[in-house]
């Protein structure tokens, strides 16, 4: 891809996480624990992880937003640098989105045909929450299928340098 491609995709995602930390960081800032299970009561340990699993998701778009801040703003542009910024943000940011680490939601693969949302919790969880990943949702759906290329070509590259 040339590099007009590339810083185009940078500035995307650049907004997209932007947009994406101001969300989580309105989220988290509002809410705790407390307020969690007086919305609707249920296992606070399960809330607990939900929560923290949020947080490192919030890390995570925080650190992506920074380096494409360091990515678009450096002269000369690097396309390399910019491409694997772009996989490393396709890893962490977008499948801990989908698929955490933490086991604590999961992506629900039949969702494209149904129509509903990808994201379905292991266990009941307040409206603000769902709410929450319904608001992200279609933008971390857009940025998989832009990114998409970064994470199998970068993987391509990395193992054909061994």
């Amino acid at each position: 891809m040339g590099n007009t491609i590339v810083k185009t995709q940078v500035e995307e995602v650049k907004n997209f996480l932007g947009q994406t930390v101001s969300g989580l960081e309105g989220f988290l800032n509002d809410s705790t624990l407390a307020g969690l299970l007086k919305e609707e009561p249920g296992n606070e340990d399960y809330y607990k992880q939900v929560l923290s699993t949020i947080r490192k998701l919030l890390v995570f778009c925080e650190e992506g937003l920074e380096a494409c801040n360091i990515v678009a703003q450096s002269q000369p542009f690097s396309k390399g640098a910019a491409e694997k910024t772009l996989y490393r943000i396709y890893y962490h940011c977008v499948e801990e989105f989908f698929s955490p680490k933490s086991d604590i939601w999961y992506e629900d693969s039949r969702s494209a045909y149904t129509g509903k949302n990808a994201i379905k919790f292991r266990e009941p969880v307040p409206h603000s929450v769902k709410a929450l990943f319904v608001s992200l949702e279609g933008e971390f759906q857009r940025i998989r299928e832009e990114l998409e290329y970064y994470e199998t070509d970068y993987r391509t590259k990395m193992l054909q340098s061994k």
